[in-house]
């Protein structure tokens, strides 16, 4: 089945351009030119991933508003930010609401086709072997993870991370109880423009998630000034 990609960007040749170059990728696109409109949309059918300008006409955070709408409904929904407001605190927002990416404009029409791609080929799979998940997995303590359909479960909960999410993490507990600096967090999230306080965002994240299941989550350890660990004890 064909995948549909939503673009909610309120100028026209921007929003003509992403959906020609996606479109000529394979994948069904839905174009909506404020927030009001991807609302109602959405009402009527949820798309396979999302991309969202932050400022939508007169609304200065709309893309953050549909944002937290949309991952109320489908939590493991894949969105991408893509904007003009690369300021690390909004970056911080974004992720902190639960985008699997923030790319700023300008952007290479073929890197954002190729990125929607990566993206959902991550989705796929994390759907599509949930059932068989048990045979290419890694137990670490209480920890089960998935490599290949990118699945986490602690204490037989499943937790619900992003890929950019997962990637760290499987990272880190590459060698329980080893340091890991921010610079090989930073390769591990496989994004542009990321920063200590990025990687800190995305722990926090991580921790937090952790905590909605067990409380007394605390195996992620920082590394003051260096990077992170996780607690073998």
């Amino acid at each position: 089945m064909t995948k549909t990609i939503a673009i909610v960007e309120d100028d026209p040749d921007q929003r003509a351009n992403y959906a020609d170059a996606i479109t000529a990728k394979g994948y069904e696109v839905t174009e909506y030119d404020s927030r009001g409109t991807a609302l109602a949309g959405f009402e009527q059918r949820l798309p396979d991933l999302v991309i969202l300008d932050i400022v939508l006409g007169n609304e200065v955070d709309a893309g953050f508003q549909l944002c937290r709408d949309l991952l109320a409904r489908a939590p493991s929904l894949p969105v991408i930010f893509l904007t003009e407001r690369i300021d690390e605190i909004d970056k911080i927002s974004g992720l902190r609401l639960g985008a699997w990416d923030y790319l700023p404009k300008p952007i290479s029409l073929d890197y954002l086709a190729e990125r929607i791609s990566s993206l959902l080929r991550i989705d796929e799979v994390r759907t599509t072997n949930q059932a068989n998940s048990s045979d290419r997995s890694r137990q670490v303590g209480e920890l089960d993870l998935n490599q290949e359909a990118l699945l986490v479960s602690w204490k037989g909960q499943r937790i619900n991370l992003s890929g950019t999410e997962f990637r760290m993490l499987a990272m880190l507990v590459r060698r329980p109880g080893h340091a890991v600096s921010y610079e090989t967090l930073m390769d591990a999230t496989m994004q542009s423009f990321v920063t200590n306080n990025t990687i800190n965002t995305h722990m926090r994240n991580i921790r937090r998630k952790f905590r909605e299941v067990d409380p007394q989550f605390a195996c992620i350890k920082s590394e003051y000034g260096f990077g992170y660990r996780w607690s073998v004890t």
